[in-house]
């Protein structure tokens, strides 16, 4: 009988490990590929769902809450141009200009957060929103923010600015249960997106920074700050008129 004499572990090559690693990139970007949502329905189908709105239904069967949507889709000609001028003002006032990617809002925000050393202040435009309403988990995992980049230009490439925003403005999250401006506009003001006055746009797009936490009609210091920069705004930016 031998003593002392165990067997070494052998440990994989650094060739092997590059290897493996490789083929579970391949695999990775493979998988993705299938996955990719594909866009283009969008120019003639309003999705039925999105991303959001399934984890806010899950999330509300976790807690044993009645699951709840709010949501009556309306073409972007019904939606007041007060809301939709407000709505640019507030999110990405550059829309029309850019390509989905707003780098002088990039710049910026890498400076600020520089500054104060945390992260606070974003650089997402309308449309990389919507990538991550429709399709993606809120993670901030590199690997979802990659995912966001790419469907962000397939919506760019796929779909036409007008219908990006139409669909964003019908999808995005307006307050627990309630999404897109229609049904924000009836459960807020008894009335339809289209009848909406400047204040009450410039209430409601002061909110979509996080509209499960602010209310438009009754907001704290913070809100009321934004809805009177974007009423100033409002004056002076007229990206709809009808």
């Amino acid at each position: 009988m031998r003593h002392g004499g165990s067997a070494r572990l052998r440990l994989p090559s650094r060739r092997a490990v590059l290897l493996a690693a490789a083929a579970a990139a391949a695999a990775f970007l493979l998988y993705k590929a299938i996955a990719f949502p594909r866009v283009s329905v969008l120019a003639t189908e309003n999705p039925k769902s999105t991303a959001l709105m399934e984890l806010r239904d899950a999330e509300a069967r976790a807690g044993g809450k009645k699951v709840r949507r709010r949501q009556s889709w309306v073409s972007l000609g019904r939606i007041a141009p007060s809301l939709r001028n407000a709505v640019l003002i507030a999110e990405d006032s550059a829309f029309f200009q850019h390509e989905g990617l707003d780098y002088e809002q990039i710049k910026e925000a890498v400076k600020v957060n520089a500054d104060k050393l945390e992260f606070a202040r974003g650089a997402s435009t309308i449309t990389q929103q919507l990538a991550k309403n429709l399709y993606l988990s809120p993670s901030k995992n590199p690997l979802r923010k990659v995912e966001e980049l790419l469907i962000t230009l397939s919506l760019e490439r796929r779909l036409s600015k007008r219908r990006i925003f139409e669909i964003y403005l019908n999808v995005i999250e307006w307050g627990d249960g309630i999404y897109g401006a229609e049904a924000a506009s009836r459960a807020y003001y008894g009335k339809s997106s289209s009848e909406l006055s400047d204040p009450e746009a410039a209430a409601l797009a002061a909110v979509i920074i996080n509209p499960r936490r602010y209310s438009p009609i009754h907001p704290n210091r913070r809100i009321q700050n934004r809805t009177a920069m974007i009423l100033e705004r409002m004056k002076k930016y007229q990206f709809y008129r009808n």
